[in-house]
């Protein structure tokens, strides 16, 4: 059992993030909105974007409904309907609560989170960054920036006159 466990652990922390990115396609120039509120990696991420020197708007839900959906670990589903005004780009963080969880993360950021995030380009429709993860603070804002990183236009659109 014990050599069982020894294998298995690799292949179990390497499951804990599962990302899909649309290299090239966010324009650092445009609006992004994010949901105001919500628990610390909402916070984070808001934080982060406008570090990068994104323009970051934060709207406020029109209404919105609170459903428990999976019992055995009491997670949460809030379904909202939001104006995120002439922003092009869309946050959308579902989040459990912050809990301090691995012995490892106090080395790490302190907090251990459980989220799914999603980016979505409104001009085009199309989301550019689903993400579905767990970590550590540090590790997943370090995450958060790479996957930035890959997301952000290089080359610059072609104005003729």
């Amino acid at each position: 059992m014990k050599r069982f466990a020894i294998l298995i652990l690799p292949f179990a922390l390497a499951a804990c993030n599962s990302m899909y990115i649309k290299p090239n396609t966010l324009d650092t120039n445009d609006v992004i909105y994010v949901d105001r509120g919500g628990y610390q990696l909402q916070h984070f991420i808001k934080e982060r974007l406008e570090q990068r020197g994104y323009n970051v708007t934060v709207g406020y839900k029109k209404s919105s409904v609170k459903t428990t959906y999976i019992e055995s670990d009491d997670s949460e589903s809030i379904l909202s309907v939001s104006d995120t005004g002439h922003a092009r780009y869309v946050v959308q963080i579902s989040e459990q609560k912050p809990v301090f969880n691995p012995f490892w993360c106090p080395f790490n950021g302190f907090w251990w989170w459980r989220f799914n995030i999603s980016i979505a380009d409104n001009k085009t429709g199309q989301e550019i960054l689903g993400w579905t993860g767990r970590g550590c603070e540090n590790s997943s804002l370090r995450k958060l920036d790479a996957a930035l990183d890959e997301l952000e236009m290089t080359e610059q659109p072609v104005v003729t006159e």
